[in-house]
């Protein structure tokens, strides 16, 4: 299933059919709200093809009542690693909600993301995981590893572009 504009709609990330996917992978936007996390959101298309308004933010709210049988979620989105270090409960975030759903792992960024640069990394980061079958930690270390030798001296090479991403949950 691939939903890209119009067709990224919370009806289609909220799907019953997504939650038997392997891998889900989310390339949009995310709002940390610090004071009210479950506030905190995806944020998926605004408009219908009539340009109507819609619903279009996939809420940690809404992400805490999915129940999903993915191996992994991707969240090719700014700081949704992030979230409220809550007394008894820890961190909850954007992450942590597609973790309560049933998700055992989820590759998620600490801070604003710019737009080239996490695709290209995300293209090495799957080429590591599905063709050199790596886990998902070795993936995602030998990306950034990779994209640091590929950018060293050029636009990229700064941590900042490759470094905001992390692996959350069950490593392997």
């Amino acid at each position: 299933m691939q939903a890209i504009g119009f067709d990224a709609t919370l009806s289609a990330a909220t799907s019953p059919e997504l939650a038997n996917y392997r891998i889900v992978h989310f390339a949009t936007h995310g709002i940390v709200n610090m004071e009210c996390p479950e506030s905190s959101r995806l944020l998926l298309s605004m408009f219908d093809r009539q340009g109507h308004p819609q619903d279009g933010s996939l809420t940690l709210e809404k992400i805490f009542k999915l129940r999903w049988t993915a191996d992994l979620v991707v969240l090719s989105a700014c700081q949704t690693a992030l979230g409220d270090d809550m007394p008894g409960e820890g961190l909850v975030g954007i992450a942590r909600g597609f973790m309560n759903a049933g998700v055992p792992r989820v590759v998620a960024s600490l801070w604003e993301i710019d737009g080239d640069a996490p695709a290209d990394l995300m293209k090495e980061f799957y080429r590591g995981m599905l063709i050199k079958k790596l886990t998902v930690s070795e993936a995602l270390r030998a990306a950034q590893l990779a994209f640091y030798k590929k950018k060293h001296g050029g636009k990229w090479s700064s941590a900042y572009y490759w470094a905001a991403f992390v692996a959350q949950g069950d490593w392997n």
